[in-house]
């Protein structure tokens, strides 16, 4: 991604949407960019360590966790996972954990904070279905920016 997403949005606003959500970056990469994927769990991880585990193709993964910050739906395994698997980056609605060891790794990571609590392995979760967060709405195949600004999302 060469353009911030300032300036894309300024150039395609009407054809964007942008998460009324105060995302931290967590990655060891700020901007990243591709097409979505998406996840819908509640404190449980078991189906994104599965999708992350598999050939991204540069996509961005975006998890809608409801927001919750009771466990953590990606740590330091599965986020290298997604690296050695291809992926541009992941957004979570929700918390992360390992913070550090996910901060050296050349993935972008936005989400809401950090819990060290582990989430439930049962794979209870929606693969590829439109999510809601922070009032937009995420589709699969839709493209993704991110970067310090925040992130924007094709209508």
């Amino acid at each position: 991604m060469t353009t911030a997403t300032a300036d894309l949005y300024d150039e395609r606003g009407e054809e964007l949407d942008s998460p009324a959500l105060p995302l931290l970056d967590l990655g060891g990469r700020t901007t990243f960019d591709g097409p979505a994927r998406t996840i819908r769990c509640h404190r449980d991880n078991a189906l994104v360590k599965r999708v992350l585990a598999t050939p991204g193709g540069g996509a961005v993964l975006v998890i809608d966790g409801g927001g919750s910050l009771e466990s953590a739906l990606v740590g330091d395994v599965i986020a290298a996972s997604a690296v050695d698997n291809g992926w541009a980056g992941i957004i979570v609605n929700g918390a992360i954990r390992d913070r550090v060891a996910i901060a050296s790794l050349d993935l972008g990571v936005k989400a809401l904070g950090s819990n060290p609590r582990k989430s439930a392995k049962d794979g209870l979760g929606e693969l590829d279905v439109p999510v809601t967060i922070g009032g937009v709405v995420f589709t699969p195949g839709r493209h993704v920016w991110a970067d310090a600004d925040g992130v924007l999302v094709e209508r």
